[in-house]
C-alpha cells in the first residue's frame, strides 16, 4: 500500500536542503556518540513529505528502516486527545462536559465537576494515579480504576502534567459512550480515514510486532515492559503508540490543514487554543501553554520541543526522553523525531531544541 502523502523534495516545498542535511548529520552523530542506537525523523509540508529518513539500528542486529516502528510514549496522547475531539464533533459529548456526566462512578472522591477541558490540560487534580498491568485488557477493572482515583489538589487550581492517568480516563470514556475499544475506535475513526493504518497503531497488533524498535535506557539495556508483547498490545492512551515518523508528521500535516478528512476545522481551532495561558506546568517547570491534548510555542522564552525559533501557534507533544513531533501553522510544517532510548532530560531537551530550531532555521518562503 503507498503511504497516503507524496513525496517531494525540500527546495520543492521552500525548504533548504542543505540545512536538513546538517540536521540529518547531527541525528548521526548522536548516534556514533552512543546516545542511541536508531532514529527516524521526517519533514513534510503542504501535504508532501519532503524528508523521512530512518537511521542506526532499531534493535540490536537489526537495522532500522523505513518500515520500522517506534514507541511514540506521550505522542500518542495527541492521538487520544483527537479521538475525545471526534466525539464531541459527533455530537455525543461537549468537551466542556463534566467526565462523570459519560462515565458514571467517575465522580467519586469530589471528581464530578472535572471537565474534559481540565482532564486535557493537565488541571484534573490527580496527576500521580496509575493504571496496574490488569486493567489493560480488562474494561471493567480500568472503569472501576479510573473512577476511584483520588484527587490530590482542587481540579482547576493548577497545572500539573498527568503522565499516565488522564488519558486512560478518555479511554474508559470512549468505551463508555463509543461502545468499543479505545484502540479500535482510534483505528476507525481516525487513522484509517487518513490512510495510515499500517504506520499508525494504538495497540500493536501481533502482526506487526515484529517491526517495533526496541526501547533502551540510556546505558543500552532494553527497557520493559516497554519491549514485551502485552505492552505493545495494550494501547497505553498516554504512552504506548507506535508509529513512523511519516505517520507522525502526516498525522500533522491533517491538523495543520483543519483536520480533512477526519475532523472539522472548527475543531481543530477550538482544541489548538492555548487554555492555560502562561502559567507554570510545575512538572515541566516552565509555562506549557496546554491545549487539548498537544502544547503550544506560545510567546514565554522557554519552550520544550517544539524549538525557540518557532512561531508562536505552533503546536506538538513529545515522548519522554525519546521524541518530539510538531505542526507549525504558519509555515505548513510539520517534524517528527522519533528514537529508542528514554534519554536523560538535559539530552532530551537539548537535542530537541537544536533539532527543531534546525528545521524552523530550513523554512525559505
Amino acid at each position: 500500500m503507498d503511504f497516503p502523502l507524496p513525496e517531494t523534495t525540500p527546495d520543492a516545498v521552500g525548504l533548504d536542503a542543505a540545512r536538513l542535511e546538517r540536521m540529518c548529520r547531527r541525528v548521526e552523530a548522536d548516534i556514533a556518540e552512543g546516545r542511541h542506537p536508531g532514529a527516524q525523523l521526517a519533514v513534510a509540508r503542504h501535504g508532501k513529505i519532503a524528508l523521512f529518513r530512518s537511521f542506526g539500528e532499531a534493535a540490536k542486529g537489526r537495522a532500522a528502516t523505513d518500515e520500522t516502528l517506534w514507541l511514540l510514549y506521550s505522542n500518542t496522547k495527541v492521538v487520544t486527545a483527537a479521538g475525545l475531539w471526534a466525539l464531541a464533533e459527533d455530537g455525543v459529548i461537549s468537551l466542556t462536559d463534566p467526565i462523570a456526566r459519560h462515565l458514571p462512578g467517575f465522580e467519586a472522591g469530589g471528581k464530578g465537576d472535572i471537565t474534559f477541558v481540565q482532564l486535557l490540560t493537565h488541571q484534573g487534580g490527580f496527576p500521580s494515579a496509575a493504571i496496574p498491568e490488569e486493567c489493560w485488557e480488562d474494561p471493567e477493572a480500568l472503569r472501576r480504576t479510573v473512577c476511584a482515583f483520588p484527587l490530590e489538589w482542587e481540579p482547576g487550581s493548577r497545572v500539573r502534567y498527568h503522565p499516565a492517568s488522564a488519558h486512560w480516563v478518555a479511554a474508559a470514556v470512549i468505551r463508555a459512550v463509543a461502545g468499543e475499544d479505545h484502540r479500535e475506535f482510534l483505528r476507525r475513526r481516525l487513522i484509517a480515514p487518513l490512510g495510515l493504518e499500517r504506520e499508525l497503531f494504538v495497540g500493536l497488533p501481533k502482526r506487526e510486532q515484529t517491526r517495533a524498535a526496541d526501547m533502551h535506557d540510556p546505558d543500552g539495556t532494553p527497557r520493559q515492559p516497554e519491549c514485551g508483547a502485552a505492552h505493545r498490545a495494550a494501547g497505553v492512551p498516554g504512552g504506548g503508540g507506535y508509529g513512523t515518523a511519516r505517520a507522525m508528521a502526516a498525522f500533522y500535516q491533517c491538523l495543520l490543514a483543519g483536520g480533512a478528512p477526519i475532523l472539522s476545522r472548527r475543531v481543530i481551532q477550538y482544541a489548538l487554543r492555548n487554555r492555560t495561558g502562561d502559567r507554570v506546568d510545575e512538572y515541566n517547570g516552565i509555562p506549557m501553554h496546554r491545549g487539548l491534548g498537544p502544547h503550544l510555542r506560545g510567546t514565554t522564552a522557554h519552550i520544550r520541543g517544539i524549538g525557540t525559533l518557532a512561531h508562536p501557534d505552533s503546536f506538538g507533544h513529545g515522548g519522554v526522553g525519546s521524541s518530539y513531533c510538531w505542526g507549525d501553522p504558519d509555515s505548513g510544517v510539520s517534524f517528527a523525531f522519533l528514537s529508542n532510548t528514554r534519554a536523560d532530560e538535559e539530552f532530551h531537551v537539548a537535542r530537541m531544541e537544536r533539532l527543531s530550531n534546525m528545521v524552523h532555521a530550513s523554512i525559505r518562503e
